[in-house]
């Protein structure tokens, strides 16, 4: 697995890492050995970046057990910004510096790691000054506990003000062949400021794999309320997911592999993050750093899946309310 470099201040990362949120509770099936088989087979493959998060339910410690005696080539994300109940549940935001700081505390407790490589506001909390919430993130730089620092789901004007208090290292949001309007504003003030980008959801959470259920085909699974795998929306976006398969045939690779390979064509300042928790989907995933797409090809893909194609919002109202524009 090739490498590259987030942001200016010179991280590498696998140019695909491994997003650890269908592990968790947010996703039906598998089980806690299955997962941590997929990480160490991940790290078997050369992808030495991992994403977790605090409000993941016990996913840090999940991961923490499979990097247990593997830690040192790896870089380790995880991400704070949620406000919790005492079961656990997310109610809101929070980005006060104190919380910042305690979470921080316990997430490297659960992980048993004494720093963490790329610490995330999860998402942006308007209550609270975003110059405020990176200054508390800054003293755990000083501090070693955090080595670089990053954003998720912020707009331009906040990864702006956010990077004037200390170098952001790297963004995160959601971005692929059915989510691409980061292109429009986000990308281009990210490399006017020398920001890495980390796409999640790089496969539109497996629908682009052509694997996908209709929602109501979920139990205990998120996808369950997401607009675009319901109704006609899911129509729809299986129409678009058929032509890639067109183009897939003809690479002798998946619709999944194309969408990744065409996410790692649009710049080597992006390092795509697909989760599973399959052995065997880890290993199809990292096949697709080694598929090369012709500018015919990529122009034929954008014809396919421009700006907007996708059928449907990409969260619940409730969900789409949390993120910065």
């Amino acid at each position: 697995m090739k490498t590259r470099t987030l942001g200016t201040q010179g991280l590498q990362v696998s140019a695909l890492g491994l997003g650890c949120m269908g592990m968790s509770s947010l996703y039906s099936g598998g089980s806690g050995a299955e997962s941590v088989q997929t990480i160490h087979r991940a790290i078997g493959l050369g992808i030495t970046f991992l994403d977790t998060a605090q409000v993941y339910g016990a996913n840090e410690e999940l991961v923490g057990r499979a990097i247990k005696g593997k830690r040192a080539p790896l870089i380790i994300a995880t991400k704070f910004g949620f406000k919790l109940d005492e079961t656990g549940q997310t109610i809101g935001l929070d980005s006060s510096p104190d919380n910042v700081r305690r979470v921080c505390d316990a997430s490297l407790q659960r992980l048993g790691i004494d720093h963490i490589d790329l610490f995330y506001q999860h998402r942006v909390d308007k209550t609270v000054p975003i110059e405020e919430t990176v200054g508390a993130m800054a003293e755990l730089v000083q501090q070693g506990k955090v080595r670089y620092l990053a954003l998720s789901e912020a707009s331009p004007t906040t990864v702006r003000l956010a990077h004037a208090v200390h170098p952001i290292t790297a963004l995160q949001s959601e971005y692929s062949l059915w989510e691409r309007g980061i292109e429009l504003q986000v990308l281009p003030t990210l490399r006017e400021l020398g920001i890495g980008f980390v796409p999640f959801s790089p496969l539109g959470r497996g629908f682009l794999t052509g694997q996908a259920n209709r929602a109501e085909a979920y139990d205990k699974d998120y996808r369950r309320s997401e607009p675009r795998f319901q109704g006609e929306n899911f129509d729809r976006n299986l129409r678009l997911v058929e032509q890639i398969k067109t183009i897939a045939q003809t690479k002798e690779a998946t619709p999944g592999q194309i969408a990744l390979a065409w996410l790692l064509h649009q710049g080597e300042d992006i390092v795509p993050i697909p989760g599973t928790k399959r052995v065997a989907y880890i290993e199809e995933n990292a096949k697709a750093s080694d598929i090369m797409l012709s500018a015919e090809e990529l122009h034929q893909i954008d014809q396919i899946a421009p700006v907007g194609a996708a059928a449907g919002e990409r969260y619940t109202s409730e969900r789409m309310i949390w993120l910065d524009r």
